[in-house]
């Protein structure tokens, strides 16, 4: 056998091995992205990402916090009020879309309602337990009517009266979330119809059990992968008529549950809430990773609820009081309702001076979405909000006594969920496992073709000089034949 040509066989096949593993440090990666991109568009074929868009099979929980008022009667003696947190009353929370329509513009339109389920295992403490907030109704409906003549005031209040109806609500956790029958909710809606959001019994969550969260229609990404998930229109709008300036009234971003693929860290978060009545962006604060996932972790910066004099393009959501306090009035019946971070953490430091037994904290209180980048899918996600009612004395309405004007937070709730189980396991393997071993092979193609190189060139060498040498030996031998 010719060892030379061997080796040059195995020169000629490394350099054909480093050529593929170098072929493949190109090919790999855009193999993953069209896999990526083929997997992301909305499309029942796409069994997997159809189902965790449509089901959302993912555990979702909303821990609920309430303000359990200490001092009320001093309240109304003009005093600061002071609360106490208790809590979470944890619900898990079901979402499934409906009433799916694919159109030809590569759009797809769905409603998706929600229904909660009490976990009493998970909170600490029961729907039964009895807590003080204020009364919305009689404090919202005072500063609603503050500008109205005196003399309806007055009768305002002797309504109140009559329904017995007082500056704060001592009531079960379950009917203050879910609802309780009012003789005075009866009556408004007999006779003031519209003024308030519903119909029924009374409460906090009332609208939210069982509701749908309107009428979405997003791009699939059929036709352009960078607007999957994007909101063209929501309840037929394609922007809201609730704020001052077109681009606070503008919807921008997703529904909130996925986004387009191949984020960077120059990328946000935007995304519409009809909870909020606007849209929002997040903004990205670190990487990270979650049981070996790479994610980017996306919080909400100062700016959100910062008020106009602080950022000037949030002058729109006004009129505003301190940073950190959202409007909602003018998609919530014009009720003196403000959103802010729990505790009004990020918010002025003095609404921390005029209500006792607040602290808040960025791990307890700041909101965030952890992503995976390749995909924009949510690994982890924790929104926290606080609901908040602007209140103050208003003459002719007794019920308000000396109250002294105050954003006084009445609840604050977290929306939580993470990736887990047989999902998790699924997306580790098709997006961490198969992409690294994709990069090992390259690499172990490469390595190895140039180690064939190697050592073939080094055996053909080998080779190479012991034939020189053999021949040197004949010649001198033949030399030496011939002299003789």
């Amino acid at each position: 056998m010719d060892k030379s040509k061997v080796a040059i066989g195995f020169i000629v096949a490394g350099v054909l091995t480093v050529f593929f593993g170098t072929v493949l440090t190109f090919v790999g990666p855009i193999i993953i992205d069209d896999q990526v991109v083929k997997n992301t568009v909305i499309d029942p074929k796409n069994e997997m990402s159809y189902t965790m868009w449509k089901d959302v099979p993912v555990p979702f929980y909303m821990s609920v916090y309430f303000f359990n008022v200490l001092n009320p009667k001093e309240i109304l003696d003009g005093e600061k009020p002071m609360v106490e947190q208790k809590g979470p009353y944890v619900y898990r929370k079901r979402i499934q879309k409906d009433n799916i329509t694919f159109h030809a513009n590569g759009t797809v339109s769905y409603r998706e309602y929600r229904t909660y389920f009490f976990e009493p295992s998970m909170s600490s403490g029961n729907e039964s337990d009895v807590v003080t907030i204020p009364n919305m109704l009689v404090l919202g409906a005072a500063v609603m009517m503050e500008n109205m003549p005196f003399p309806v005031r007055l009768m305002m209040s002797a309504t109140f009266k009559t329904f017995k109806e007082g500056t704060f609500l001592t009531k079960p956790v379950g009917e203050l979330m879910w609802g309780y029958d009012s003789g005075l909710v009866d009556f408004l809606n007999k006779y003031l119809p519209g003024m308030l959001p519903t119909s029924g019994k009374f409460g906090l969550f009332a609208d939210f059990n069982s509701s749908n969260t309107g009428l979405f229609t997003i791009h699939t990404g059929k036709d352009d992968i960078r607007k999957v998930h994007k909101v063209d229109s929501w309840n037929g709008l394609t922007e809201l008529n609730y704020w001052r300036t077109p681009q606070c009234n503008m919807i921008n971003g997703t529904a909130g549950q996925m986004w387009p693929p191949f984020m960077t860290r120059e990328s946000t978060l935007p995304f519409y809430s009809p909870d909020a009545c606007r849209s929002m962006e997040l903004v990205y604060q670190r990487d990270g990773q979650m049981k070996g996932i790479p994610l980017y972790r996306y919080v909400a910066p100062k700016t959100l609820f910062a008020n106009g004099t602080d950022y000037a393009p949030n002058e729109g959501f006004c009129p505003c009081r301190q940073s950190g306090l959202l409007n909602v009035s003018s998609c919530r019946h014009n009720s003196p309702v403000f959103i802010s971070h729990p505790h009004f953490f990020n918010a002025d430091p003095v609404l921390l001076d005029y209500v006792l037994g607040l602290n808040p904290t960025e791990d307890e209180h700041g909101l965030f979405i952890d992503i995976h980048p390749l995909t924009g899918v949510p690994l982890n996600v924790s929104i926290r909000l606080q609901l908040n009612l602007y209140m103050k004395r208003v003459s002719g309405i007794t019920e308000t006594g000396k109250i002294s004007e105050v954003v006084m937070p009445m609840i604050w709730f977290e929306e939580s969920g993470y990736i887990d189980g047989p999902i998790l396991t699924t997306f580790h393997t098709n997006l961490v496992i198969l992409p690294s071993v994709m990069e090992y092979m390259q690499y172990g193609f490469i390595t190895l073709g140039l180690v064939t190189i190697v050592i073939a060139a080094l055996v053909h060498h080998k080779v190479k000089v012991k034939l020189t040498h053999n021949l040197t030996l004949v010649l001198s031998a033949t030399v030496c034949f011939s002299g003789s």
